[in-house]
């Protein structure tokens, strides 16, 4: 049972406290008090770096977080694309040209070229894996004159919106030299990221040649602080001027006008292993789903601050509830003692406790049910592997290019490369292609809810609740985004008092 957060021991706050005393102090660069941001701005992060913040996985999002890599392209709050390192864009069949924004530079000071971007952008599409923007496509790019144009192997109307995804971020030529990708000095945003301590901190400074509105602040000192009431703690003592992801538990007990809620597109699923052990049976599948009750897991880990989940796409994407029709799903058999290992995560804190709660509500349909439980960077590989009969994930399912299309073909495909149910249906997968290849519009969130159907239907996952972000700001702080994409944190226009 969760100890009430209020009721946490004043010995273990202080113990937090004094382990984050000097994190944000001492050891980052000195104040500049020129401007309206005379502070820099200590961010307490959820995760630290999986891949050595290399924008080719996704710790690109935490580049995007803090402003200092970009891309071509920029989504606004409807998910339209719209001018960033391009300033225009036309198609012409497979083709996408794109026309470069002129003054740009790369923090160490070189030009950004199309021969630059096309650098970066074959870089993403020939690793090994591929980001997951780009499942499922062939993408070529070529510089042309001033401009680059980008070609695929078959027409894609969503090549704005990929070029949008943090992890197609055009980095200088100095990134790529070594065997991993380097993000250290070579993005184009309002802060330079200036030094990486592993997983523990980084440094960023503002940029004082951006093509853009300088930025406001004279930089940003991160910290990694996985641990979600260190977070919290950090935030209510001061140590932290935002605080990243604070955990429903701690939410009550801060204060309420220094949080913010914001729904988000992003649903706590349990995949079901679909390849082997008992939920390669259909019905042991539909008897999983029809044992959780995820009412009860909104109210009793999320303590009200979720949505119980419908579908794969939540509220966050209103048009699926409005497209979407009943599933028939397979007639549930009886589990009989069936041995299954759940696996989940410990970085973000609720994880632990939705597993022991599907735990309990398995065990009562007949289940025998074990959990592995660890940090995320010791289990991912498992779990992509299929090692278990079950995985909790919190997935964010528009997180790269602005569509769920993207997402469903990564995750359920059967050539997906983040396909956690081993999922492979041959109906299914024309569905999800049919999703990606329809045009922009009614038409394509029409097949994105008939794929999202597919999938369903077969019970490789079980979508429980659509998650709700709550950020924490310091009462000093001015114009910290609240990005229900996770691609905004820190801009330009962020500053502290």
């Amino acid at each position: 049972m969760r100890v009430p957060a209020r009721l946490v021991p004043l010995t273990a706050l202080t113990a937090v406290s004094a382990l984050l005393t000097g994190c944000f102090s001492g050891s980052e660069p000195a104040a500049d008090d020129s401007g309206p941001g005379g502070k820099r701005i200590r961010v307490a992060m959820l995760q630290p770096p999986r891949s050595g913040l290399s924008p080719l996985s996704d710790d690109a999002f935490k580049l995007s977080r803090w402003s200092t890599a970009e891309t071509l392209v920029k989504l606004d709050k409807e998910g339209d694309a719209q001018p960033a390192l391009a300033t225009e864009w036309k198609q012409s069949g497979k083709s996408w040209t794109f026309t470069l924004r002129d003054g740009v530079t790369f923090h160490d000071g070189t030009k950004l070229t199309p021969e630059a971007v096309v650098a970066s952008l074959t870089k993403a599409a020939t690793a090994s894996p591929k980001p997951r923007i780009l499942d499922g496509v062939e993408l070529t790019a070529k510089a042309e004159g001033d401009q680059v144009t980008v070609t695929t192997a078959t027409v894609d109307p969503l090549v704005p919106q990929r070029l949008s995804s943090p992890q197609l971020s055009i980095l200088a030529a100095r990134a790529y030299k070594g065997k991993t990708v380097d993000p250290v000095g070579a993005g184009t945003g309002p802060f330079e990221l200036t030094k990486v301590n592993g997983t523990s901190s980084a440094t960023l400074d503002r940029y004082d040649d951006y093509w853009g509105e300088k930025a406001k602040a004279p930089g940003i000192d991160v910290k990694f602080v996985p641990d979600g009431t260190a977070r919290a703690a950090a935030l209510r003592s001061g140590e932290a001027d935002i605080a990243e992801a604070i955990p429903v538990s701690q939410a009550a007990v801060l204060d309420q006008d220094l949080i913010t809620e914001v729904p988000m597109p992003r649903t706590n699923t349990l995949y079901l292993n679909t390849a082997k052990g008992a939920f390669k049976n259909p019905a042991l599948r539909a008897a999983a789903r029809e044992a959780i009750d995820a009412k009860a897991i909104v109210e009793g880990v999320y303590e009200g601050r979720a949505d119980v989940a419908e579908g794969l796409l939540g509220p966050a994407l209103p048009w699926a509830a409005e497209l979407r029709t009943p599933v028939k799903h397979a007639t549930a058999g009886k589990a009989n003692g069936q041995t299954i290992t759940i696996g989940t995560y410990t970085d973000r804190s609720e994880m632990p406790e939705v597993a022991a709660a599907l735990q309990q509500q398995l065990q009562k349909a007949g289940f025998k049910v074990k959990l592995d439980v660890r940090e995320y960077t010791n289990i991912e590989s498992d779990a992509l592997a299929g090692r278990f009969d079950a995985f909790v994930l919190s997935r964010a399912t528009v997180l790269d290019s602005g569509d769920p299309a993207a997402y469903l073909y990564s995750d359920f495909a059967s050539d997906g490369s983040f396909n956690l149910s081993r999922f492979a249906d041959p109906e299914a997968d024309k569905a999800l292609r049919k999703a990606a290849d329809t045009p922009v519009g009614d038409a394509r969130r029409k097949a994105i809810v008939q794929a999202e159907a597919a999938v369903l239907a077969q019970d490789a996952a079980v979508p429980m609740l659509h998650e709700r972000v709550i950020q924490g700001d310091a009462a000093g702080v001015v114009n910290a985004a609240h990005d229900p994409r996770e691609r905004e944190l820190v801009t330009a226009e962020t500053y502290i008092k």
